[in-house]
């Protein structure tokens, strides 16, 4: 299995109302859950974590701080040395879902949507680049992008002299539908987001350091210094 490239969706509001709750509310909020039935519905076809799980994170982070604890949330979170995971754990919790896909496939994926070569993985995840994602993308079936993508995947495996028959390579058929599934639900995600003012994208990755997700005024680092 590779890194994996995550796209999440953030609901404002919902994110806003948990920082602005004390720093108990939300613990024994979440202790009681409380707090679903004001969490944004999931959306069926993005990736989220269920109620309880995502609680228990939150809570395994907050015991872990060792702070004075009055004051908002977001007081404490900008007081705390680990701030950032605990801001990304409600970010995850204030979100309808996520776009995951491998970083390897992610290239390719974006290569076609920008009509260029994504460089590496600094351009991957460069702030330019999501904005061109978006602008490029946007209005785009479904359909049309997955098949677009399929295409191009398949003319770089002729392109290497690797065979497209099934017989000889079973990962053929698996790997195509994998693309289109996966190429569906980006355009699914940014669908979404376009349709909800309230939800805005933060990208990261698999392991990254929560500090470095999302860009402009979403990044974490610069949410939590501001």
């Amino acid at each position: 299995m590779g890194i994996e490239l995550v796209l999440l969706l953030v609901d404002k509001p919902s994110l806003e109302a948990l920082l602005q709750t004390s720093w108990k509310e939300l613990y024994h909020g979440m202790e009681k859950g409380t707090f679903r039935e004001n969490r944004p519905p999931g959306d069926s076809k993005l990736k989220r974590s269920f109620d309880i799980d995502s609680e228990a994170e939150i809570l395994d982070w907050m015991d872990s701080v060792t702070v004075d604890f009055e004051g908002t949330v977001l007081e404490v979170l900008k007081r705390v040395d680990d701030g950032h995971e605990g801001l990304l754990h409600l970010m995850k919790w204030s979100s309808p879902g996520a776009w995951e896909v491998w970083e390897g496939r992610a290239f390719l994926y974006l290569d076609v949507a920008l009509e260029r070569v994504v460089q590496s993985s600094e351009d991957l995840y460069a702030e330019q680049t999501w904005a061109d994602v978006y602008s490029r993308l946007k209005g785009i079936p479904e359909d049309e992008f997955a098949e677009a993508v399929c295409m191009n995947w398949m003319e770089r495996r002729k392109e290497l002299g690797e065979t497209l028959d099934e017989k000889e390579d079973p990962k053929i058929v698996p790997t195509y539908e994998a693309h289109d599934r996966a190429t569906r639900m980006l355009i699914h995600a940014l669908n979404v987001m376009n349709a909800n003012e309230s939800f805005v994208p933060v990208l990261g990755r698999e392991h990254l350091k929560a500090e470095q997700w999302g860009h402009g005024t979403w990044n974490i680092k610069r949410y939590l210094r501001d």
